[in-house]
């Protein structure tokens, strides 16, 4: 096959009219390659059969790559016209396997292979004038339209690799060979694995804007460790090393496996890896399109819990401290030992962009430096659960590309496979599936006694957390100063920039008053009754930043970021200490404070009268309680009997202040006038809530 079938085009630099030829090349022969791997198939009938039952059948992946190309140019506003909205609209979302016992049992109406052929006809004619009609200009950046056509063709590249992966795991008499699919005929016996040293260092990952050639929304960013050193494998395990671990019992013992690694083993009741075929006391290996003696010396192809429980059974039997590298690490031993990337090479330094065979080939086959398969071949599963760099964000025509994988439950994979072609053949490639999903993928081992350790951290998707995410560290709406650091501001405007040791900020809900007051007071104690509020504040003290999704409308989401030193409170941040904890009921411990601050609370307790009455027993003399509340009062938070304000007694209104004074005065007295705050509370794009809070100061009695 021709190389111009695989590269991606580098496109921040070139002649503009060569450059518009080039991606349409590019475009026509990913578009082409893709319509040969489902020549593979028998016949049409074989496009409703479903290899994978949490997968959709193979009309959809056959569709679903040219109804991506119509979807996204027309949300970019490229296009104006849709082909087909039914097609569009039933292929145009795939199934991720959420779990491994989550089955998805709906119904479609799915149109006949014909008709999606001539469907990818018109898509073909009409992304061939759209890449021959838009303006073209170096380079080509991700805001660009040209952007959105790069971004279809590399989506075809993934499902080229997806898609095969689900016909290798049809039965064989379902596929045919095909020319343009050749299997490698090299086997012999397997080499010896054995461990090789190598040397630590630092790495840097992340790509910059604009980028030499199309990179997904995760490869942006940085990204940099100190890689402890440890000894690699020489070769990615091979069917023959992995045999020793399947005739141990690697399969039936369960102290091997990992707790998701086991419960997967008993739902499936796995016996060996899925392309290994028992043939009486032998072993047989199904490649995509045939079944053959096994080849011992070709690499395991396995999924994480399979590769992980491997790694736990050899660390047993060895003695040292085996496990899958992490994706530092495979990086350290990329960069010491691969120093040309995909877009410079001449020919493959590896089984990779199907410049060899569409299959895998023995392990010792491609060497760089001292070692096999450092790219290529199958892809090599890390410890790494899958995160963005420092500063991602996501492309605005594909929000849930890599979003929705920042789950702690998709674990990186590196080096490509022999199918691995376009963007997913560079070094700079970020792909992660769930650890119990097939792909084409194997793994190498490591030794080190370093710890993986991951600063992870989730997207808060929660819609009533996410909001108030927003409202602590969000934008401003209808130029109103962001709430609780307005407060925060006014005490210290009020009081005279007054020094503070000690402060409790009760009611804390996500933090961001507490952390304005940390600037400013050398100790502050933070408490919050909803625990999702403190675990949101909690992680965002100690990681420093914190991502959320806001609703825009209906299903349409907007990704946010918070980051406290931009925001200047990240020096001060362990000053805070959070607890969840009860307004009402108030441990002993929570004492001897300058300053208490309750923000917006008195109104959404159960006894507010008798949270009030404990603080003269928890402010020093000459210490301050600052109160702020809407006044909002509702029998479904505080029965009428405990309102402070808000009723009429003997016929005459008795207001919140009017209470307030009730319930502090023995021990409290006015420090200042009331001052009035106002705030938004963003509820959609088009909703929001503005609302005046009242502030009052009141000084403790000596």
């Amino acid at each position: 096959m021709s190389l111009i079938f695989h590269k991606t085009p580098v496109i921040n630099q070139g002649n503009t009219d060569q450059k518009r030829k080039e991606i349409r090349q590019y475009f026509h022969d990913t578009f082409t390659l893709y319509e040969t791997l489902f020549e593979t198939l028998r016949d049409d009938s074989v496009f409703y059969q479903r290899p994978e039952p949490l997968r959709h059948p193979l009309i959809f992946y056959f569709g679903h790559t040219a109804t991506f190309f119509i979807n996204k140019l027309n949300v970019a506003r490229i296009i104006e016209q849709r082909i087909d909205p039914h097609m569009e609209s039933i292929m145009a979302i795939g199934v991720d396997e959420m779990s491994w016992d989550d089955l998805d049992e709906r119904n479609y109406d799915w149109p006949a292979a014909k008709d999606v052929r001539a469907y990818r006809n018109k898509v073909r004619d009409v992304v061939d004038k759209t890449i021959d009609q838009l303006p073209l200009e170096m380079p080509i950046t991700w805001e660009d339209p040209f952007w959105i056509i790069l971004m279809g063709i590399e989506h075809e590249r993934i499902h080229l690799e997806t898609s095969s992966v689900l016909i290798r795991q049809l039965p064989i008499e379902y596929v045919v060979t095909h020319p343009a699919w050749p299997m490698c005929k090299h086997t012999g016996e397997a080499p010896q694995n054995e461990l090789i040293p190598i040397e630590g260092g630092q790495i840097k990952l992340g790509r910059d804007k604009p980028s030499p050639t199309y990179g997904w929304d995760n490869e942006y960013g940085s990204f940099s460790a100190d890689v402890v050193g440890f000894n690699a494998s020489k070769y990615l395990v091979s069917n023959r090393e992995f045999l020793a671990f399947v005739d141990d019992g690697g399969y039936e013992s369960e102290s091997w496996w990992t707790e998701e690694g086991w419960r997967w083993n008993r739902y499936k009741n796995v016996k060996h890896p899925i392309f290994w075929v028992k043939d009486g006391d032998n072993w047989r290996y199904r490649s995509m399109l045939e079944e053959i003696d096994m080849p011992w010396d070709w690499p395991v192809d396995v999924n994480y819990l399979e590769a992980k429980a491997f790694c736990n059974w050899m660390s047993a039997k060895t003695g040292k401290p085996i496990r899958l590298p992490t994706e530092a690490e495979w990086y350290r031993l990329h960069d010491l030992n691969v120093d040309v990337d995909h877009t410079d090479w001449i020919k493959a330094p590896g089984n990779i962009n199907l410049e060899y065979w569409a299959s895998s080939c023995p392990v010792n086959h491609f060497v760089n430096g001292e070692f096999g398969d450092i790219i290529g071949n199958v892809w090599q599963w890390t410890e790494t659960a899958i995160d963005g760099f420092e500063g991602f964000e996501v492309h605005p025509a594909y929000d849930d590309f890599s979003v929705p994988t920042f789950d702690g439950q998709h674990n990186l994979i590196k080096g490509g496979s022999w199918i691995s072609t376009g963007n997913e053949a560079i070094r700079d490639s970020r792909y992660a599936f769930r650890r119990h999903f097939y792909q084409h993928a194997g793994f190498r081992y490591v030794e080190s006694s370093e710890k993986v350790t991951q600063n992870f951290n989730n997207y808060e998707t929660d819609e009533f957390i996410s909001q108030y995410l927003e409202f602590h560290y969000g934008d401003e709406y209808f130029s109103v100063p962001n709430f609780p650091k307005a407060c925060i501001d006014m005490i210290f405007e009020l009081t005279g920039h007054r020094q503070f040791e000690r402060a409790f900020d009760v009611g804390c809900a996500v933090g961001r008053s507490s952390f304005e007051l940390a600037k400013r007071v050398l100790h502050v104690d933070a408490l919050d009754f909803s625990t999702r509020f403190i675990r949101n504040a909690i992680s965002l003290r100690e990681h420093g930043s914190l991502r959320y999704m806001i609703t825009d409308e209906g299903e349409l989401t907007t990704l946010k970021q918070v980051n406290l030193s931009e925001m200047g409170l990240a020096e001060t941040a362990d000053r805070v200490e959070f607890s969840q904890g009860d307004a009402s009921n108030l441990k002993p411990k929570y004492t001897d404070y300058d300053l208490v601050f309750a923000g917006n609370l008195i109104d959404r307790l159960s006894r507010p009268g008798r949270f009030l009455q404990t603080m003269a027993d928890r402010i020093r003399p000459d210490g301050l309680l600052v109160l702020t509340s809407p006044y909002t009062w509702l029998e479904e938070y505080t029965e009428k009997e405990n309102w402070v304000g808000g009723y009429k007694v003997n016929g005459e209104n008795k207001t919140t202040l009017d209470g307030l004074h009730d319930v502090l005065g023995e021990h409290f007295v006015p420090f200042c006038d009331p001052v009035d705050i106002p705030f938004v509370i963003r509820e959609t794009a088009r909703k929001h809530q503005h609302t005046i809070a009242q502030m009052t100061l009141w000084k403790r009695k000596h």
